[in-house]
């Protein structure tokens, strides 16, 4: 019987996290869309490029969709066992909810390694990987490099602002270039137009058109201005693909063994060697996390009884949100220097394994459940059904009939001596006048008072 109760709920919890997580992998692709067209359309990108972007963005989009997947579809999975009253059923067989988590541990567990293999490996593939694609993508179309209304050095020594820049026939509006390669005699120059010609496959240049050019002496002595109808700027593509390929990798682009090496060795640079430390704990963090995430989800869909799969969605996002809220916060302290990487990391992890053990305790146990957000859940947790609406249930007022007691948000009756009554807060303390109307409600007999 456990064996087709487990293949059960998982036939339940991963029907519903494939859909989920797909939504939420479209939903953040989708963000992204814009680039990458801009690609496509203006730059005449090939689609075997573009394919290979979106291949090494997806495990980093992965890492960030299993949390929220993961919790939410172990939530509607139990939210619609409970909604049936399929929980009712099995607990009157004498299962318990404590039973019911083996095949949710069992899934939680495949998720948390495979999102440890997407945070060790995955992540750092792909972040290379795209940089690798953008060096190839620059060989092709200089022009990709281009930015507007920022100052920015594509090559060193060279430093650009564009105001403007067209993409489909690389013309440049409101230039202002700083080239600083020879030492000996730095200029500026300033221009209305401009626009990029590939003069050959290992040169760009760049022609302007009326401008001027300010050239100053290097003792900074005297001032040239030289106005122009049309100059051209040549820059080496080797120069402009090695301005690249020469930065450090970043945190987000090293393995576990290279982030140790990094800790083992600090490179003197306090910033960067915070975000290495941040960097090799989130790797384990984050995959811990979402195991708790997928337990999370059981007791808080048991307890929620509700006819439609929106609050539960609601419900999850919220949950969502504050973790990633709280992960960010860490985040944010660590990279201040005001917490420890080696703590703050986990400090998302040890609230969510506080969440954890109190609902399924309390869940299990027949005990209310506060939420710290009350005032929104508990609406939905003690959610009635349309029937039960009609005929309001008597309260502890009428001491002269009362048979047997309840609570709003458990789903057992008890007798009126039973230990548990004392454990029931008075505004969920229900009654009722004989065993059948509680049975007719919904309700089973405590296993320890037996009434």
């Amino acid at each position: 019987m456990k064996s087709t109760l487990s293949r059960y709920i998982l036939k339940e919890i991963i029907g519903v996290f494939f859909v989920s997580l797909f939504v939420f992998i479209f939903i953040i692709m989708a963000t992204r869309m814009m680039g990458i067209t801009d690609l496509m359309i203006n730059q005449k990108v090939g689609f075997s490029q573009i394919l290979l972007i979106l291949v090494c963005m997806l495990p980093r989009v992965l890492l960030f969709s299993l949390p929220a997947a993961c919790l939410m579809c172990v939530l509607l999975a139990f939210l619609r066992f409970s909604s049936d009253n399929e929980i009712i059923a099995l607990n009157s067989s004498g299962i318990s909810l404590y039973q019911m988590l083996s095949p949710v541990f069992a899934f939680s567990f495949i998720i948390f390694l495979a999102a440890g293999f997407f945070s060790l490996y995955g992540v750092p593939w792909g972040n290379r990987s795209y940089k690798e694609t953008f060096f190839r993508i620059i060989e092709s179309k200089a022009n990709i490099s281009i930015k507007e209304r920022i100052f920015y050095e594509p090559v060193p020594d060279v430093v650009f602002y564009v105001n403007n820049f067209s993409p489909s026939d690389n013309t440049m509006k409101d230039l202002f270039v700083v080239d600083k390669r020879d030492n000996n005699t730095p200029y500026t120059i300033i221009a209305k137009r401009g626009k990029v010609i590939s003069g050959s496959t290992q040169m760009i240049t760049i022609h302007f058109d009326d401008g001027s050019i300010f050239v100053v002496d290097k003792n900074f002595n005297a001032v040239r201005t030289i106005k122009f109808d049309t100059h051209d700027l040549s820059i080496d593509l080797k120069d402009l693909i090695s301005s690249y390929a020469s930065k450090e990798k970043e945190p987000e682009e090293m393995y576990i063994g290279e982030l140790i090496q990094n800790l083992k060795s600090p490179s003197g640079d306090k910033s960067r060697d915070r975000l290495i430390g941040i960097r090799l704990f989130e790797m384990f963090s984050i995959p811990i996390a979402i195991f708790f995430m997928g337990v999370i989800g059981a007791p808080l869909g048991a307890h929620i009884r509700s006819r439609g799969r929106v609050k539960g969605i609601i419900i999850s996002l919220f949950i969502f949100l504050a973790y990633y809220i709280c992960l960010m916060s860490v985040r944010y302290f660590c990279e201040m220097g005001a917490l420890s990487p080696a703590l703050g990391m986990w400090v998302p992890d040890i609230l969510l394994l506080f969440i954890c053990i109190y609902l399924i305790y309390h869940v299990a146990n027949d005990k209310t459940v506060t939420f710290p957000f009350k005032t929104g859940l508990k609406k939905i947790s003690q959610e009635k059904d349309p029937a039960e609406q009609h005929t309001p249930v008597q309260k502890i007022d009428m001491p002269d009939t009362i048979e047997y007691m309840g609570s709003l948000t458990s789903d057992k009756f008890h007798r009126p001596d039973c230990r548990w009554i004392k454990k029931i807060s008075r505004e969920n303390l229900i009654t009722f006048p004989s065993k059948q109307e509680a049975i007719d409600k919904g309700h089973i007999p405590c296993q320890t008072c037996k009434p």
